[in-house]
């Protein structure tokens, strides 16, 4: 299938554990086939598939990760299910370190000099053991989109957003779960996912979806991102324009962070406000 043919308008997912049989994901393919078509009817034509690399829980090869994702695409082509698929992973807290460049490489996305890979947040809160697992992977030469922020303990309320903030000047951004603002991670996760929505520090929206237990698709979201407060323009950006970005332009290097502007303090300023607990926006 041809990757233009559905690049404009469309919904795109680049946090998805639809490869079979490698995780807590599609137990198999005709799983995985059956939530591709789902997707296909919301409206997602594109994904990423995103095994867990480097889990203890998992044993994930990642040099298996493309074959088995052709294998998935050859599938998809025969069912005709109008979902194109590319090679991705989520990297657990701290994992970084044990994985080489030619192995990240493999997970990545975008172009040559701008690739960019998904690592997943610690549970258990922000530290400064999973900071430094971000600079492993910036220091190896790849940018970072940072998966469902929110589900981290404490992000708003134990500085754990501050932790964050190093890496965000080196330009990474934030992945937001549909999920979580579905309120399907506990109610913490919910309020932290639905101010990022509306100080506008989430980049994307993803399913993290989970053919056979997480039968949500990238669709689901929208609706719950516009009560949380955003515009429709804004759930068109982080659903469908920004993803699109991130996989035809990636994340460029970011070695000298802008001067921030007079306007651009009164945004941040204002955006600080809005996340405070208790303060709506």
């Amino acid at each position: 299938m041809e990757l233009s043919k559905w690049w404009v308008m469309t919904r795109v997912d680049l946090h998805l554990h639809l490869l079979p049989g490698v995780d807590d994901g599609a137990p198999d393919e005709a799983t995985a086939l059956e939530h591709a078509a789902r997707m296909a009817a919301d409206g997602v034509h594109v994904a990423t598939v995103t095994p867990h690399v480097g889990s203890p829980f998992f044993d994930t090869v990642v040099e298996e990760i493309a074959e088995r994702t052709s294998a998935l695409q050859r599938a998809l082509d025969r069912e005709g299910i109008a979902l194109r698929v590319e090679a991705g992973g989520e990297i657990y807290p701290g994992a970084a370190v044990g994985l080489s460049a030619r192995q990240l490489d493999v997970i990545a996305h975008g172009p040559s000099n701008a690739r960019w890979v998904l690592a997943e947040v610690p549970f258990a809160g922000v530290d400064a053991a999973f900071a430094d697992s971000l600079a492993e992977i910036r220091a190896k030469g790849f940018g970072i989109v940072i998966a469902h922020p929110e589900r981290a303990t404490g992000l708003l309320t134990d500085g754990g957003l501050a932790r964050l903030r190093p890496a965000l000047q080196d330009g990474a951004v934030l992945q937001v779960n549909a999920c979580s603002l579905l309120g399907r991670q506990g109610p913490e996760a919910q309020d932290a996912a639905r101010r990022l929505i509306r100080a506008r520090l989430a980049y994307i929206i993803a399913s993290d979806g989970h053919p056979g237990t997480r039968s949500h698709t990238l669709a689901a979201g929208e609706p719950a991102a516009l009560q949380a407060g955003a515009s429709s323009a804004q759930v068109v950006q982080l659903t469908q324009a920004n993803p699109r970005f991130l996989l035809r332009h990636g994340l460029p290097r970011v070695d000298t962070p802008l001067p921030l502007r007079a306007d651009g303090l009164r945004h941040a300023r204002a955006a600080a406000r809005r996340l405070r607990p208790g303060v709506r926006g």
